[in-house]
């Protein structure tokens, strides 16, 4: 987020539940709870992966597709089930980072990484659906969990956000409205 400074949110903040059908509608709520809480500026993002053979499934429910409290590998298994071998198995990451100042301007950004899912998971780097996405953006076959750190941050549904936001929010930028 150069050339902002972020502070981690204080552990007195606490953030609402994720109950929004959108990235957008999550991180607005998450940013518009920290903001009122500080009387400060805030972010929060909202991200998650869409299935084009699930019409957008699971979508803003990523977190706890399997259910409340599933792990990592619950929720990939759902999603390599629910998706057919013979399906479109194109895939997006997709995140939505909001900004909100304390009474005034709302600002919502969003990212995308897309990308094919594998038949099974592959890979030991990364979390959630990391071991079966196959990003567009490189010429190999790897998962998300087989890349490098710095080949997955360079292609990130999150990074291609926060460099949306940071442009949005930099004066005199095309897409500005002021400083932040």
């Amino acid at each position: 987020m150069r050339p902002y400074e972020l502070e981690p949110l204080p552990e007195h903040v606490r953030l609402p539940p994720e109950t929004g059908t959108t990235f957008a509608d999550n991180a607005l709520g998450k940013a518009r709870a920290v903001a009122a809480a500080t009387g400060r500026s805030a972010i929060a993002d909202d991200s998650g992966i869409e299935a084009a053979a699930l019409r957008g499934a699971p979508g803003a429910w990523s977190a706890r597709y399997a259910g409340e409290g599933a792990t990592d590998e619950q929720n990939l298994g759902k999603l390599l089930e629910e998706v057919p071998d013979e399906a479109d198995r194109r895939v997006a990451y997709v995140c939505a980072i909001a900004y909100v100042e304390p009474g005034g301007r709302e600002e919502v950004v969003h990212g995308r990484c897309e990308g094919i899912l594998a038949h099974e998971p592959r890979g030991t780097g990364g979390f959630g659906y990391d071991p079966a996405f196959i990003p567009d953006d490189y010429p190999d076959e790897r998962t998300m969990a087989e890349l490098t750190p710095g080949e997955k941050d360079a292609i990130s549904h999150r990074g291609r956000a926060a460099r949306a936001l940071v442009e949005k929010l930099q004066p005199g930028s095309r897409r500005g409205r002021g400083g932040a």
